[in-house]
């Protein structure tokens, strides 16, 4: 599935997801484009990166404006820390929603005619969170329910010059893990809730996003594939006292 030459931008491309897909379309002869606030710890080899503050839409109309060139837009930056709805008020919880939803928006707007002139594509970073209770980042959930729907709409919008696809991913060990499930231990346990028997790897988010980038997958636009290891086993099997497996 080879990209060459094809000029692909990564946000938030400097470590976790974002450093493993950048790896991904670069090792596909890509020329890669990674954005951030801040430029990455380890260097990306493969990958350019350039200053960008995703929040800031002047600044990121800028940024598109000056490229001159690109086929593949990988709208991967977002996330969000441990927060109970209570804990917070609702500003600081659109902020959340800012980063996760209008964030992608305004980059994918600001990338439109570039993509039209080349049918290019869009690779959005969904999360499992977008369609399940999400205690603790619920604002990131709605989020992201919102950035598939958008998603959606959008394929239908660009079509058929520009594909636009969503990839659902589920948990992934990158260098934040501890903050989310704990250290060794917590991530040994959670691991064993996912069907495949380990979490995702950020490699494996960026092959998915090669494939939806790639010719191979040229009649797939508004589609959500999901990456999350079979996904979770339903707690009621584990609490149930009849049918047990030996």
């Amino acid at each position: 599935m080879g990209l060459d030459g094809k000029v692909v931008v990564v946000t938030g491309g400097t470590r976790g997801v974002g450093a493993g897909t950048a790896k991904a379309f670069a090792e596909a002869d890509a020329d890669v484009v990674v954005c951030a606030r801040r430029p990455p710890e380890v260097p990306l080899s493969g990958a350019e990166f350039r200053p960008l503050d995703l929040r800031d839409p002047a600044a990121v109309r800028s940024f598109f404006a000056d490229l001159p060139r690109l086929d593949v837009l990988v709208n991967n930056a977002g996330g969000t820390p441990y927060r109970r709805l209570t804990d917070a008020d609702a500003e600081r919880h659109a902020r959340v929603i800012e980063l996760n939803l209008v964030a992608p928006l305004t980059a994918s707007l600001a990338a439109y005619e570039h993509l039209r002139r080349v049918r290019g594509s869009v690779v959005m970073i969904g999360s499992v969170s977008g369609g399940r209770p999400s205690p603790g980042s619920a604002a990131y959930g709605a989020a992201k329910a919102g950035l598939e729907s958008l998603a959606r709409s959008m394929a239908v919008e660009w079509a058929p010059e520009v594909r636009v696809n969503t990839l659902v991913v589920g948990m992934v060990r990158t260098e934040q893990s501890h903050l989310h499930y704990g250290g060794e231990d917590g991530i040994t346990g959670v691991s064993r809730t996912v069907p495949l028997g380990r979490l995702a790897e950020p490699a494996d988010v960026g092959a998915a996003a090669v494939f939806l980038a790639s010719d191979a997958a040229a009649y797939i636009s508004g589609a959500s594939l999901l990456v999350h290891g079979g996904g979770e086993r339903p707690a009621f099997l584990d609490a149930a006292t009849v049918n047990k497996e030996a």
